[in-house]
């Protein structure tokens, strides 16, 4: 049975494959496939030679990312490799960034934490508790 149309994948093979004892790969073409579990998962990859190596990436989780949406993930990754540039690595780093943009510092955690407490405590408990967290703690520890 060919399970694509000169290549192409479309929705109906899709869902109709069924997924076997060992992992199958249904072809899209340009290097991207979908790989069925044999719990029946399905996700995309790419396969990619990048530096003379053989590299494989996720581009998502069908039905979660459609084909089209696979396709175009695809194409930013050609274009990518293309330039040079390893995406598995691109989007590490992304990752990184964005792990590090969103976590907050060490002083806003506990000027955070000042702020939830200071309103039970007495006005001068509140002033004395800030002040040795920034002549002891801050210089010592940083942001």
């Amino acid at each position: 049975m060919k399970t694509t149309l000169g290549n192409r994948l479309t929705d109906s093979i899709i869902k109709s494959t069924q997924p076997t004892a060992r992992p199958k790969r249904i072809s899209d073409g340009r290097g991207m496939y979908l790989e069925i579990s044999p719990a029946g998962g399905r996700l995309w990859r790419l396969k990619f030679r990048y530096a003379g190596k053989e590299r494989r990436m996720s581009l998502g989780i069908y039905p979660d990312v459609s084909l089209a949406k696979a396709r175009k993930r695809r194409d930013a990754a050609r274009r990518l490799i293309a330039e040079g540039v390893n995406p598995v690595e691109r989007r590490r780093a992304q990752k990184a960034l964005l792990i590090e943009s969103t976590q907050k510092s060490f002083k806003e955690i506990t000027l955070e934490w000042h702020r939830l407490f200071s309103p039970k405590w007495t006005n001068m408990h509140a002033v004395r508790i800030l002040r040795a967290l920034e002549r002891n703690v801050f210089p010592w520890i940083g942001d």
